[in-house]
């Protein structure tokens, strides 16, 4: 084997020397700062880790709240819709028959102000049918009684109608 190849002992010696100085002062030293940190940065994760589930549930948890707060607010919008469209059915209705009351009503104070001028205009028409009947019996016993045989002959057939009645 060539020379340069092989490397002696006393130079595996301190090799291992100086290897096993630098482990000792690595372990000593750096090692246990460097664990420590990576523990200490495994906690973190950890924790944020844990944090982020709970922050997770948390969300979950609002999500469902919110969703029931939703749904209970539609259900009294729906509620308080059911109620205002009854309300305003009732009013219609109430409205309505009032309406139809008063229309009633004036219908029955038209027709009897209709048979009050009906009776008064057939009373004025019999009393002006009684005048003019008047007038004009006034007019024929005037004309007939100025001669005395008429008289006479009307008395008579009064008399006669008088009898046969």
């Amino acid at each position: 084997m060539p020379a340069f190849l092989s490397p002696e002992l006393g130079l595996i010696f301190w090799q291992l020397v100086i290897f096993l100085l630098v482990l000792f002062l690595l372990a000593k030293f750096a090692w246990k700062p460097i664990l420590l940190a990576l523990k200490e940065r495994e906690d973190s994760i950890e924790g944020a880790l844990r944090m982020a589930d709970q922050a997770k549930l948390e969300m979950q948890q609002l999500k469902a709240g919110n969703e029931k707060l939703l749904s209970d607010a539609r259900l009294e919008r729906d509620r308080m819709m059911q109620e205002a469209t009854q309300m305003a059915n009732q009013h219609r209705e109430a409205e309505k028959a009032r309406a139809t009351a008063e229309a009633n009503t004036i219908i029955q104070q038209a027709r009897e102000a209709i048979q009050t001028e009906k009776n008064a205009a057939l009373a004025e028409v019999k009393n002006t049918a009684a005048k003019l009947s008047l007038d004009i019996a006034e007019r024929i016993l005037r004309r007939e009684l100025t001669d005395p045989a008429a008289q006479t002959q009307l008395v008579d057939s009064y008399l006669k109608d008088v009898k046969l009645n």
